[in-house]
């Protein structure tokens, strides 16, 4: 296909009217199956021309991009063994022509050529083949002739090709020296003195190169050298960097909790000093650090349980530190402190994440970590304030219990929760619609998890309580009254007392 062809066609897939986008689509169609290489090479070089119209160029480079990528697996290795079957010749002059265009003055033209490329390195840097392109990206990023954004663009392709080698289910490890490489380019654009725009593009690349450093990680000088890169981006002036650097230590707690023991202290005070002062995007990945760390140690809790019922050591490498424990005294209270921050808006999209939202997930996974631990640690804060005279507080503290009630033992959460029925039943009448909201939630969990706990005499006007709220509250607060009832109910199904006496505690 010629270019002036080509131009026209992918134009034509832009278009309103269905017949020529199909007769468009089906010419692209016939061009891949006609001569794949050759129509590589022609969306290549459209992409790389300059002084071509930018939506042209951008299309040229998309459709690139879709003729590697599937979302079904078997689709996908289609497509990957088409590339590798192309004649090596053809697949050198796509690949020189893409990678240069990262190096284009248009941005446009960069970016889309960084996704094609990362595409093509995909296939390829599994296999070792392609070594060009780690030492073209790192010139671009160290060079001092380049411009920022051609360094952006060289980031922004290694990040895609991280996240995509990923996703590649069959791909084979990839080699020590291809990591150290793109370890070391990634390292250059995070440095403190580089613009904040690079050290964006740059930290979203190591979080995404993160599952490929296990051997980075392993060597206590490297691991200082990524660990001390990270933690300084965290104090970058830029929102962004100090987001995109608390994702890579999020990242690195998943994948490597084991090596933490030496960083946790400085952990310890940025995060804390983040979830206190920073900006709430900020603020929030800071908080799922400490999330992601309870998971972790539930997980490892349960890990040397199972090995210690079948008399097994637990390895060095599965050891829980107790990190949240450890931090219960300083983590909750700053916790409790971000309950306190609420969206007033009941309306608010349920996808929308806050930072009262992400503190009351961090407590629940603290709760089942440090079980009965978390009781005396939280709830001075729920008595102070469960009844304050300010709506954000008496919210707060009922989240806040309701937070905790999964995780410590009846013995430990029992005895409260049989004296918060009351308090709750009255709150039902609160003025405030999120503290009636949450309060109703808060009586729905305990139906659920500690229905023994309620006294016997208290079910009555609990029932009636909730019921009352069905019919008389917004969708929001009726939908969690109707939770409660449903949790009661389906806590007595098997309750055979009513066959023999006539009747049961409900």
């Amino acid at each position: 296909m010629s270019a002036p062809d080509l131009t026209t066609t992918l134009l034509n897939c832009q278009s309103p009217d269905p017949a020529v986008r199909t007769a468009a689509e089906q010419t692209l169609a016939q061009a891949e199956h006609t001569n794949l290489a050759d129509f590589f090479i022609a969306l290549a070089t459209e992409l790389a021309t300059e002084g071509k119209d930018v939506t042209v160029r951008q299309l040229a480079g998309l459709h690139f991009k879709n003729l590697l990528v599937a979302k079904d697996d078997a689709v996908q290795t289609e497509k990957h063994n088409k590339w590798k079957a192309l004649p090596a010749e053809n697949r050198s002059v796509i690949k020189a022509t893409m990678i240069g265009t990262i190096r284009s003055p248009v941005q446009t033209a960069r970016h889309t050529a960084a996704q094609a490329c990362a595409e093509i390195a995909t296939v390829e840097l599994p296999y070792k083949e392609w070594p060009e392109f780690l030492t073209t990206l790192m010139e671009n990023v160290t060079s001092q002739q380049l411009d920022d954004g051609v360094k952006i663009s060289s980031l922004e392709c290694l990040g895609f090709t991280c996240e995509r080698i990923a996703l590649v289910s069959d791909a084979p490890e990839i080699a020590p020296d291809v990591t150290d490489l793109m370890l070391t380019t990634i390292v250059d654009g995070i440095r403190s003195d580089r613009p904040d725009s690079i050290r964006l593009a740059a930290a979203t690349a190591l979080r995404n190169s993160l599952s490929f450093t296990r051997k980075n990680m392993e060597n206590e000088n490297e691991r200082n050298m990524i660990m001390k890169t990270i933690c300084e981006a965290t104090q970058s002036s830029d929102a962004r960097v100090r987001a995109a650097a608390y994702e890579c230590i999020v990242q690195i707690a998943f994948q490597y909790y084991d090596k933490l023991q030496a960083y946790m202290q400085t952990l310890f005070q940025l995060t804390f000093g983040t979830i206190r002062n920073d900006e709430e995007s900020v603020a929030l990945q800071a908080i799922e650090f400490w999330s992601t760390l309870a998971e972790e140690e539930m997980e490892l809790i349960d890990v040397a349980e199972e090995l210690a019922l079948s008399g097994q050591p637990v390895p060095q490498d599965q050891v829980c530190v107790g990190y949240v424990k450890a931090a219960l005294e300083h983590l909750c209270p700053l916790l409790t402190e971000t309950l306190t921050k609420q969206d007033e808006d009941l309306e608010v999209d349920d996808d929308q994440w806050n930072l009262s939202m992400s503190g009351a997930t961090c407590l629940t996974l603290v709760a089942n970590t440090v079980e009965d631990a978390v009781v005396p640690a939280i709830m001075p804060f729920v008595q102070q304030h469960i009844q304050s005279e300010n709506w954000r507080y008496r919210e707060a503290a009922t989240m806040a219990f309701s937070s905790i009630l999964e995780g410590p033992s009846a013995e430990a959460i029992g005895p409260y929760v049989n004296q918060s029925i009351p308090i709750l039943l009255n709150a039902l009448s609160d003025s405030n619609d999120l503290v009636k909201d949450t309060t109703a939630w808060t009586l729905g969990r305990i139906c659920d998890l500690h229905v023994r706990s309620i006294p016997e005499e208290t079910f009555p006007t609990l029932v009636n309580g909730l019921a009352g709220k069905l019919l008389t509250e917004s969708p929001r607060v009726a939908s969690q009254a109707c939770f409660g009832i449903h949790n009661l109910a389906a806590a007595f199904q098997h309750d055979n007392a009513a066959a023999t006496s006539g009747t049961n505690a409900l």
